[in-house]
């Protein structure tokens, strides 16, 4: 029989320096990009309020876990829970009269639900040694024509 490894962690991300991971490593390289673009084309003053803008958010996006979750999930399911919540109120009263029509009952013969029978314990075992074998087992009466057979 064949044997594989099971993979194990696969909810930790890999780590590329120290505690950083290659999805914080790629969100902060983005924000010092678009603060270095920033730099580039705004003065000293929008600048700075520019910089400071994109480098906290980049900061959340990137460090930010609120329920063991990265901040961008979170967001994610908070727009989608907005678009379609998934709890549902149900009001029991009636705002309109509902108008029910009376219909003739047939009554049918009721079905008895018989149990099946009861395996007994050791019964229980040798069907499970036959499954386990894969039918080279096969029961207590057929083994000892088996065992006639051969010798």
């Amino acid at each position: 029989m064949q044997q594989f490894t099971v993979p194990q962690f696969i909810d930790v991300e890999d780590k590329i320096m120290g505690p950083i991971t290659v999805r914080q490593f790629l969100i902060m390289l983005t924000g010092s990009i678009f603060i270095g673009l920033g730099y580039k084309f705004f003065d000293f003053s929008l600048f700075l309020v520019n910089g400071i803008f994109i480098f906290g958010v980049s900061g959340i996006l990137a460090f930010l876990k609120i329920n063991g979750m990265p901040f961008h999930y979170f967001v994610l399911n908070f727009i989608q829970t907005l678009e379609k919540p998934g709890l549902r109120v149900w009001n029991n009263r009636l705002d309109f009269a509902v108008e029910v029509e009376e219909k003739e009952i047939k009554i049918e013969p009721e079905i008895v639900y018989q149990r099946p029978k009861m395996v007994s314990t050791s019964r229980l075992a040798e069907l499970s040694l036959v499954v386990d074998t894969k039918g080279v087992y096969r029961g207590g009466n057929n083994i000892n024509k088996d065992i006639r057979m051969q010798s």
